[in-house]
């Protein structure tokens, strides 16, 4: 059972040519399929920070505007297979591992599409909190070409809170 949730979803690859270095650092949330661990979640970030053993320590945050305050999580992402593969698999909760696929990036590594052991898990990650509309169609045309369901995709709100 373990492994199904660490494998890809049917008709999806991983990018084979990741280059680990220019992935590393923060990146913003800008939309995503909702999951109770983000529910209600706006200016939502990861940072990928590369450890001495070769994983990845994963740092999710993003802001609670019912509850007025930041919620925080770490986990530690490792290569399913070889670390040119984008394809990783993320745990957050102790020895229980899930699939973190890279399907798309851009050559700029500005943009990132992510996907998890099925097609209930997407993201849409940018190195900036602001995207133009033109890349959240872009992202949109590439999920429904590769068989998501976005009727209950989320933009994320990355405005400030005054």
């Amino acid at each position: 059972m373990v492994g199904a949730c660490t494998g890809l979803p049917e008709g999806i690859q991983p990018v084979k040519s990741l280059d680990t270095d220019r992935y590393l650092g923060t990146w913003y949330e800008i939309a995503r399929l909702d999951h109770s661990f983000e529910q209600g979640l706006s200016r939502v970030t990861a940072k990928y920070e590369l450890q001495d053993d070769g994983s990845l320590k994963v740092i999710n945050r993003g802001y609670n505007v019912d509850k007025s305050e930041w919620k925080e999580a770490e986990g530690r992402a490792v290569f399913v297979n070889e670390d040119t593969n984008g394809h990783l698999k993320v745990s957050f909760f102790g020895p229980f591992y899930a699939s973190y696929v890279i399907f798309e990036l851009d050559d700029q590594y500005q943009q990132a599409y992510i996907t998890g052991y099925n097609r209930n898990y997407l993201w849409f990650l940018s190195r900036s909190p602001k995207v133009s509309d033109e890349a959240v169609a872009e992202f949109k045309k590439t999920a429904l070409d590769a068989g998501f369901d976005l009727q209950e995709l989320i933009v994320v709100d990355h405005s400030t809170v005054n």
